[in-house]
């Protein structure tokens, strides 16, 4: 597992919208800091599609400009291709799954019962308390990822 991490939409809406638990929203905001957070394609295209409220538009702009968006490369192109004839998700996560695979990323996600599907994905529940433990231990030492 890589150094970084990939977030899912409903992980960024949580933390934008102040959901997340204070110290989930804490870590997140280093991983932020350290440009350790990337998103995909679908992430960004999921962020900027509402454009109503304008201020709300703005903020989500300026994270996404912020922030490095993987691309919709040939490699993830096909490992998506590889997990729909696989049907472990539909064509949205499967992008984001793909994408995180590709780059050797943690999973960031809110939505682990359908990504635990997904061979070989790592996944980190910010909801999760017993997760905040890893978070600690992470912070502490980035080697064990």
């Amino acid at each position: 597992m890589g150094a970084g991490y990939i977030a899912d939409t409903n992980v960024l809406i949580d933390f934008f919208l102040g959901r997340l638990p204070s110290e989930s929203a804490q870590w997140l905001d280093r991983r932020i800091a350290k440009q350790e957070l990337h998103l995909s394609v679908i992430n960004r295209i999921e962020l900027l599609a509402k454009s109503e409220p304008a201020a709300e538009y703005e903020l989500m702009q300026q994270f996404v400009q912020s922030v490095r968006v993987l691309p919709l490369d040939e490699p993830v192109i096909w490992e998506t291709i590889r997990l729909r004839q696989q049907k472990v998700a539909k064509v949205p996560d499967s992008v984001i799954a793909a994408t995180a695979l590709v780059h050797d990323l943690m999973l960031i996600t809110r939505n682990t019962k359908d990504f635990k599907r997904v061979p070989g994905l790592a996944l980190l529940d910010l909801h999760n308390e017993s997760e905040l433990v890893i978070l600690d231990l992470l912070d502490q030492d980035p080697s064990l990822l």
